[in-house]
């Protein structure tokens, strides 16, 4: 196929839409949408967020190196959107979007309780990029819906129906077609049972 060149951008897509929530020393809380954000490293476990200087977040996150990574799902898009869209310094997201406040296990920012997974993160570095600047952060807690475990104890987050980012587009997540390392595991053979000598 052919192929066309591009000016240099961000084409790496999709991208979780996340709602990031946060709260000042005053106490006021805010939840901001992002979609540049990831996994750094499992051990120990660390993640990030960009955000642009100009937002109402970036300042609340840079005095308290603290907030939550709350992951998405289908019927949260309306919300994902209103929160990346409307700035808190005049409105209350979580009461506009009739989104529950649950308290946090570690750190002072609180989670979105409609949220399946709530990652609560302490900022440990913060380094000026450019447009945005990212707030590498430590994995200090994680809060799971228990109806997404099963009975062995495995996480089964696609039965919440997660919610991606791609070109100012939201996007549910299709079904599986493979799973890690399925392209060199070995199938398993089947031994045929032999029939006793009546």
């Amino acid at each position: 196929m052919s192929k066309i060149s591009w000016k240099p951008g961000n084409m790496i897509y999709p991208l979780p839409a996340v709602m990031v929530s946060c709260s000042n020393q005053a106490g006021e809380d805010n939840i901001i949408t992002i979609a540049w954000t990831g996994t750094i490293c499992t051990n120990p476990p660390m993640t990030y967020i960009s955000v642009r200087p100009e937002r109402h977040s970036y300042h609340i996150i840079k005095e308290s190196k603290e907030f939550v990574i709350n992951l998405t799902t289908k019927d949260l898009v309306k919300a994902v959107d209103y929160c990346g869209v409307r700035s808190g310094k005049t409105i209350d997201k979580f009461k506009q979007m009739n989104l529950t406040k649950e308290k946090a296990k570690v750190v002072k920012a609180p989670m979105i309780a409609e949220s399946p997974v709530n990652i609560e993160c302490r900022v440990i570095e913060i380094k000026k990029l450019g447009s945005h600047h990212m707030f590498l952060a430590e994995v200090v807690n994680v809060n799971v819906d228990e109806s997404l475990m099963d009975k062995q104890g495995k996480f089964h987050l696609s039965k919440s129906n997660p919610l991606v980012y791609s070109h100012g587009g939201y996007y549910e997540t299709g079904k599986e077609i493979g799973t890690f390392g399925y392209s060199v595991r070995k199938k398993k053979v089947k031994k045929k049972k032999r029939k006793r000598n009546e």
